[in-house]
């Protein structure tokens, strides 16, 4: 066995109870747990970052109905994260190596080596970026509503995790006019002035499809939505002629009263104008991974793409807030939690 010190606990997030309701630090634990030394064919990581994504609230209700394993009660919780390996006893991972896994919500993850995949070296700036949504956004726009040159693009929530890195992409795939919509001034100003957005609006700021008109009176071709609620209704109403629709999430029905996630569909409108409408689920195989990150690596090197990221600072401590915060839109891009390193 190789390896660093390490400490015989470490501080974790545990599901304390389910949500019935609103979102509140209540709903979790933080605890100081054993850290096992490795097993046979086991390493210990330290976790250095955490992803926290829309998608945890919903792993938190009795039935999620999702294809990702639930949260359960009294158990820790699962999520994307970057660590280091500090102790190893297996031939495939060695101390010092960076490592990608699922079991982010601690200081320090045991496990048998194959959970964790060892990042390469100087594919990118730092480990943060394997810590995306892009996987999502890619198969989204690329496999879902097959973007390409010419295309006029909406997509909603573009501020968030998935919606900065799909603007982006429909760019890259060579997207005519990419249009976005966010919740606030400050977050339209980003995805012009950061994220090479054509266009945005406030949703606040009127009728969306007043806006989408405005923006593109010949229609949308391809619509990215992670919101649901009116800027479903106000797209299919703005749609050209079979326009494509990816329907990524749900982010209306998701806080507050959920109705969001209930919009109605003019079944008409749909019909003469033969939208395609295809919702998909965001459980990414090896391969959907893989195309994600030989393009992000491709466009960040051409320099035609940045990574929209906010760091949390403060530790383990700080990932229930950061959650809670998430939802109620307080961030731009993907979210990360430093745990430390």
């Amino acid at each position: 066995m190789t390896g660093q010190p390490v400490p015989h606990t470490a501080r974790e997030i545990r599901l304390a109870s389910h949500i019935t309701g609103e979102l509140t630090e209540k709903n979790f634990d933080l605890v100081e747990a054993e850290v096992a030394g490795p097993g046979p064919d086991e390493v210990v990581v330290r976790n250095e970052y955490l992803q926290v994504s829309a998608v945890m609230q919903d792993l938190m209700k009795p039935d999620p109905d999702l294809p990702m394993p639930p949260y359960t009660p009294g158990q820790r919780l699962w999520g994307s994260a970057v660590g280091t390996v500090v102790s190893s006893n297996s031939p495939d991972l060695s101390v010092g190596d960076t490592v990608a896994h699922a079991d982010g919500w601690g200081e320090y993850s045991v496990a048998a080596a194959s959970e964790f995949g060892k990042l390469p070296d100087g594919l990118f700036p730092d480990p943060k970026h394997f810590l995306t949504q892009g996987p999502t956004a890619y198969h989204g726009m690329v496999d879902i509503a097959e973007v390409t040159e010419g295309d006029v693009v909406y997509v909603s929530g573009a501020a968030g995790g998935v919606g900065s890195l799909a603007g982006q992409i429909a760019k890259c795939r060579g997207a005519k006019l990419v249009i976005g919509s966010a919740g606030s001034p400050a977050k339209v100003d980003y995805l012009v002035q950061e994220l090479g957005y054509d266009a945005a609006f406030d949703y606040h700021d009127g009728p969306v499809l007043d806006q989408l008109r405005k923006l593109a009176p010949d229609g949308i071709d391809v619509f990215f939505d992670t919101v649901g609620g009116e800027q479903f209704e106000a797209a299919v109403q703005a749609a050209a002629q079979g326009a494509r629709f990816a329907l990524c999430g749900a982010l209306a029905g998701q806080v507050g009263d959920g109705l969001g996630g209930h919009p109605r569909l003019d079944i008409m409108t749909a019909i003469v104008r033969q939208i395609v409408i295809r919702p998909f689920a965001t459980y990414h195989t090896p391969e959907q991974i893989q195309a994600w990150t030989e393009h992000f690596c491709q466009w960040l090197g051409e320099g035609r793409f940045v990574f929209p990221h906010t760091v949390v600072e403060g530790g383990i401590s700080e990932a229930p807030g950061a959650l809670k915060s998430l939802l109620e839109g307080k961030y731009t891009g993907n979210v990360l939690v430093k745990l430390g390193g």
